[in-house]
């Protein structure tokens, strides 16, 4: 900044020059000829000549007083030179002065990028949090500010590095609830959502995500069965850390935000796999066993359902049937006893008349007056044929012998003994 200014203003010094620092070639014939207090051409420069040169070039510029003579100046110099007054040093120091406050100020500008957040600190103290954007602060040494990127997604590995075949056994190896070890590797994406916390309030950042991440891990697997964590419950246990890490950050001021827990691997530890494999066959067969007698259950349990109400439904009906017929054939026996009172012998011949044609209609024998001397029978074959036909269809009920013999079995009845019988039942009817 110095000799940009010395340059401005035509001052025009060079290290290499054997008259640096001795002033002009005007400047040495006023000076005093005293060779004793010169150096030597190919000597360092003299800073206190130095100092004098700069303080008359400066006085010369800002209208400093030119003595007249050849007395000798203030300084010791020769006559005939440049004499600066108190008041022309002073505007130069102020010049100067007012040049590196202007320099110091502007040094406070800079710029954040989006996505970013400037977190700036005065006396080492957090002051405030800029957004993206052209910021000033105070220059150093009152206040400095750190950049943190707070919109990209860090990831923290637990259980291996890389790829899962490089696995990091003292991490990913827990306890389950009963007693059984298993192998998880997992990892956690995560943002920032404070950046003044991110910074300050945690010594080593990383280690510190890991860390919580690993001891929420544990604790969750640690209350889970080993079949729970291996199958049905894997979106469910990374779900659970994610929420018992976020508990975690939050109760330490980390400024963490958990995004993400992805489960990579989930599964028993190498020396037990095919133990655990043959097990786990097992189970299958358990569970196709199972199955199949819930399938064949599902398959009897109906038919049989539907066997019994179709039963049910045949009693009902059954005894709907034995109701309904009792019931009528007990009001049709008080309609016939009211006619029976009005008319004894009538309603009594009647009654026996439709008796026996009921009973004969329904038998295969057929009766014939032997004695009255008629030499053609007649038999209703056709009648008994068709009825045969009809009581196999209906039930298949076995035809007895004396209708399925081609041959009806003829019985001779008396009339005389006929007649007895009837008179006979005539006469017990009427005793009752």
């Amino acid at each position: 900044m110095f000799v940009s200014l010395l340059k401005k203003y035509g001052l025009k010094f060079s290290l290499n020059d054997p008259r640096w620092g001795r002033g002009s070639q005007d400047d040495k014939q006023n000076q005093n000829s005293n060779q004793d207090n010169r150096r030597p051409p190919d000597g360092p420069p003299d800073l206190e000549q130095l100092w004098r040169d700069f303080n008359v070039r400066l006085n010369r510029l800002i209208g400093g007083k030119k003595k007249n003579g050849g007395g000798s100046d203030s300084g010791g110099n020769g006559g005939g030179g440049f004499n600066p007054d108190m008041r022309g040093a002073g505007l130069g120091a102020g010049v100067i002065a007012a040049i590196a406050a202007f320099l110091w100020l502007i040094s406070g500008f800079f710029i954040v990028q989006e996505g970013q957040t400037a977190v700036v600190m005065t006396f080492g103290k957090v002051s405030h949090m800029t957004p993206a954007g052209f910021n000033w602060r105070w220059p150093t040494p009152i206040q400095s500010h750190e950049i943190v990127n707070v919109s990209s997604v860090r990831t923290v590995e637990i259980g291996y590095r890389g790829s899962a075949k490089n696995k990091q056994l003292e991490e990913s190896l827990m306890l389950t609830e009963d007693e059984n070890i298993i192998d998880i590797q997992f990892a956690v994406q995560y943002r920032l959502k404070n950046a003044a916390d991110w910074l300050f309030n945690n010594r080593d950042q990383e280690e510190l995500i890991k860390q919580v991440a690993e001891s929420a891990i544990r604790e969750v697997v640690g209350h889970s069965k080993m079949d729970f964590v291996l199958y049905e419950g894997r979106e469910k246990v990374a779900l659970d850390v994610g929420t018992l890490m976020q508990k975690i950050l939050d109760l330490y001021k980390s400024g963490v935000q958990v995004a993400n827990v992805t489960m990579q691997g989930v599964q028993p530890p190498e020396q037990v796999q095919a133990a655990f494999d043959d097990a786990v066959k097992a189970g299958q067969d358990r569970e196709r066993a199972k199955n199949e007698g819930q399938a064949y259950a599902n398959d009897v349990i109906p038919k049989a359902r539907g066997a019994v109400s179709r039963l049910l439904q045949e009693a009902e009906g059954y005894k709907s049937r034995v109701v309904s017929t009792s019931e009528g054939d007990a009001s049709r026996f008080k309609q016939v006893l009211v006619e029976y009172e009005k008319a004894p012998a009538v309603t009594r011949d009647r009654i026996y008349l439709e008796t026996m044609q009921q009973i004969f209609t329904n038998t295969s024998k057929v009766m014939i007056d032997s004695k009255a001397g008629n030499n053609l029978l007649y038999l209703p074959l056709d009648k008994l044929i068709s009825q045969s036909v009809a009581t196999d269809a209906a039930g298949k009920v076995t035809v007895p012998a004396a209708a399925a013999a081609p041959a009806t079995a003829v019985e001779t009845v008396d009339p005389q003994r006929v007649q007895d019988s009837r008179s006979r039942d005539n006469r017990n009817r009427e005793a009752r």
